[in-house]
């Protein structure tokens, strides 16, 4: 009989996705103390790489990202049939309805502006975590 899992392997996997590496610390510092295992990536094809990789339950990303911006990686999750599901929330300092309206086009379930609340943040992510928990009811998909 296989040994259980470590404790560690147990949280939900978040990938998290910054140029800005104090953000990116910040944001791993406060999903670890809240019970998440955070995987960060410094541009948009480690942030696809890793979403592949890991298939987290839940991915954050900064829009203006060098390789790949946010917009881009959240089109290639959501066009991915194994991927499609994840909740993918944009976390940019860019703030124009037009911005917000593309990440909306491209898949993005949610869109913060930076300066951002960290508690806001982690109620975002736990309000989507309880979401996909809930079971379907009959006849939805």
């Amino acid at each position: 009989m296989a040994a259980p899992p470590p404790e560690s392997e147990k949280r939900p996997i978040i990938v998290v996705a910054d140029d800005d590496v104090d953000i990116l610390n910040v944001i791993k510092l406060k999903l670890e103390a809240n019970g998440y295992r955070a995987i960060t990536a410094r541009d948009g094809q480690e942030a696809i790489a890793a979403v592949q990789k890991h298939r987290p339950a839940f991915v954050i990303l900064d829009v203006m990202m060098p390789r790949l911006n946010g917009f881009q990686v959240a089109r290639m999750i959501k066009f991915d049939k194994r991927l499609k599901s994840t909740p993918v929330l944009l976390l940019t300092v860019r703030q124009q309805e037009t911005d917000r309206n593309l990440g909306h086009r491209v898949g993005a379930d949610e869109y913060l502006a930076k300066p951002f609340d960290p508690q806001q943040l982690l109620d975002r992510i736990a309000s989507w975590l309880k979401r996909k928990a809930e079971p379907t009811p009959r006849g939805e998909t």
